[in-house]
């Protein structure tokens, strides 16, 4: 899923690096049991130490269940500590295009990823809780403490509780994600975001509140996902590239108010105009309202005005020529990238990829083409552009260090020296690029 994205490292600097003994479900069980009838015990309802308790025995309710697992654990680290417990199945999972193994257990499922001994613990399901919402309760909990800690004599202990909370409820949202369950993941976001807010600890979680917001659109729950937007908005929290500004638009279009949404967009532009999501929205706003995409030039000439030295903004330019078919304003707008930063690959990137594009069009183009006459003309520029996206391609390969970036350059040239590895120098070519590829 795009854009939640956040982090699933995150969850595990919130997991103990090293195993932790936790109580028996019969323990955890009668220690709520007894912790809650005390806060409900007039003489001591009253006083922090009773709601801290209370707190404590509600997060080991949460953990009870889960077992001595924990996060990026190796299954012969887990061998030492679970005490002999036995699965009762163990399947290959397929989650989100990532393959697991899944072992069952009475209370919950383990998720790992890896083969044998030295496959790592990722998600832990809890399947029978001993109560289903105990990490907010605990958050409330603690929060009653604080409120009637009138010294703060426990804020340190109690923040670090807070903390604690957030991080497991953030644990459990990505879990719930990955399991395809969005609206439940939604919601123990907002709780994450919820928890960290209470006194004394007192933080808002913006990241926790965009994630509940995209896995509430992602349920198709838009007026939750509305009003969780809307609270980034108000924070100044806009996510990557400005998603805040381009979901908010997608659920103003959904509504019917396509005005709204484009308000969205142009202010989410101006913040973020190289925003790839932003800026496809705009562009199907001015082709579907009028036909015109002036205003959407106008906005970039703002931007540059701001910043004229910034290249990126050239590379945005060429892109929306690219995509309105104005094929030499776009080469144009990416050669203009190099000029005012030399060391700027993605113009190179771009003009690679608008020759790489316009090579598949005409390839298609000539395919269907039952003229002769009117197929060798196409088969003309498909070769012609082609050979055209080399070169940048090239020249921005020996610019870029990302891995990623690298091989995916080295796949449109690999695919492209293959089309003329008869032709001399080619072939040479395409074995240098298919090596990046494959990673050799």
């Amino acid at each position: 899923m795009k854009r939640i994205l956040m982090v699933l490292a995150f969850v595990a600097a919130f997991t103990a690096a090293n195993a932790q003994s936790v109580k028996s479900i019969s323990a955890a069980t009668s220690a709520l049991e007894k912790a809650k009838a005390e806060t409900e015990n007039p003489k001591k309802s009253d006083k922090f130490a009773t709601w801290i308790k209370y707190g404590q025995a509600l997060m080991n309710a949460e953990t009870a269940p889960a077992g001595n697992g924990w996060i990026g654990a190796s299954q012969q680290e887990l061998q030492l500590v679970l005490n002999g417990e036995k699965t009762r199945a163990s399947e290959t999972v397929v989650l989100g295009g990532q393959q697991y193994q899944k072992d069952v257990y009475d209370t919950r499922n383990y998720y790992y990823v890896g083969q044998g001994p030295t496959a790592q613990l990722m998600m832990i399901e809890i399947t029978r809780p001993i109560l289903e919402n105990a990490l907010p309760m605990a958050a409330e909990a603690y929060a009653k403490a604080a409120s009637l800690d009138a010294k703060g004599s426990k804020n340190k202990e109690i923040k670090t509780a807070l903390e604690t909370i957030n991080g497991k409820l953030v644990e459990k949202a990505y879990t719930a994600y990955t399991l395809g369950k969005m609206a439940k993941a939604s919601e123990l976001f907002e709780a994450a975001a919820t928890a960290a807010a209470y006194a004394p600890l007192c933080v808002l979680d913006t990241n926790s509140i965009y994630n509940a917001g995209f896995t509430a659109w992602a349920a198709g729950n838009n007026d939750r996902a509305k009003t969780l937007f809307s609270k980034c908005l108000d924070a100044g929290y806009y996510s990557t590239d400005g998603e805040v500004f381009a979901k908010l638009a997608d659920i103003a279009n959904k509504e019917g108010n396509e005005a709204k949404g484009a308000e969205y967009l142009e202010e989410g532009f101006k913040k973020f105009p190289q925003s790839q999501s932003i800026l496809v929205g705009l562009i199907n706003y001015y082709l579907t309202s009028n036909g015109s995409t002036d205003r959407l030039f106008e906005l970039l000439d703002m931007a540059k005005k701001n910043e004229p030295t910034n290249a990126s903004l050239y590379y945005v330019e060429g892109n929306i020529c690219e995509k309105l078919g104005m094929t030499d304003k776009a080469i144009a707008a990416y050669n203009k990238c190099s000029e005012i930063d030399p060391n700027y690959a993605f113009g190179y990137i771009g003009e690679g990829i608008l020759w790489y594009n316009l090579a598949l069009k005409y390839q298609e183009e000539a395919q269907n083409e039952m003229d002769f006459k009117k197929y060798d003309v196409l088969e003309a520029k498909f070769v012609e552009s082609l050979k055209n996206c080399i070169a940048p391609f090239e020249k921005a390969l020996g610019m870029v260090s990302d891995k990623s970036t690298k091989v995916g350059i080295a796949e449109y040239l690999k695919n492209a020296c293959f089309r003329f590895r008869e032709e001399p120098g080619y072939a040479d070519k395409y074995a240098t690029y298919k090596a990046i590829v494959d990673g050799k």
